[in-house]
């Protein structure tokens, strides 16, 4: 006997059917748990994103006392609150910064990153007959008490970086202490 036109289906066109309909299903179920999964994963790298460590923040360092009055520098430490992963640490060091009061402009203070521009090496300030200098004793990059480069060959592609400073209740230092990316002509906040 023969199937007409509009009859029931051949069991293999059924079977096609019931392969599609399982495999729409399947892929309708995985779509579904796309987006929850993704903000579960979010959710969960979410701290390996945030940047930790005072980096932009304003922090108090100091006191303007603290600061001899003819203009050579201090270096001081910073600590701040600082995220890793997922854990907080409070009052950790961060980094440090030589900070000086600007001669002739009372209540004004210069803030510089210690960190070498080239490769990251650590600065020093030299007492010097002509005033100081500060020093990069890695490569020998030299720079004077405003940051400058003093030589035209220096191995520093950029002057010290100076951060911005804030003078509040007429004798608290804050500073917006940042690192930067190294061995850039110009000087770029690191994220």
């Amino acid at each position: 006997m023969s199937e007409t036109p509009g009859g029931p289906a051949a069991p293999c066109c059924q079977q096609r059917r019931g392969f599609l309909e399982k495999a729409a299903a399947i892929g309708a179920g995985a779509l579904a748990l796309v987006a929850p999964l993704g903000v579960g994963v979010n959710a969960f790298l979410h701290p390996l994103r945030k940047a930790g460590g005072g980096d932009g923040d304003l922090l108090k360092i100091t006191s303007l006392e603290s600061l001899p009055e003819d203009g050579t520098p201090r270096k001081f430490n910073v600590t701040a609150d600082r995220v890793d992963a997922w854990n907080r640490f409070t009052n950790e060091p961060v980094g440090a910064v030589f900070l000086r009061r600007i001669p002739g402009q009372p209540g004004k203070v210069a803030a510089f990153q210690v960190t070498c521009p080239h490769a990251g090496c650590a600065i020093n300030y030299e007492p010097t007959d002509q005033g100081g200098r500060f020093f990069c004793p890695c490569h020998t990059a030299a720079f004077d008490l405003e940051g400058r480069r003093t030589d035209a060959v220096s191995p520093s592609p950029r002057d010290m970086d100076d951060l911005e400073v804030e003078v509040r209740n007429e004798h608290e230092i804050w500073v917006r202490f940042q690192h930067f990316v190294l061995n850039k002509s110009e000087k770029i906040a690191k994220a």
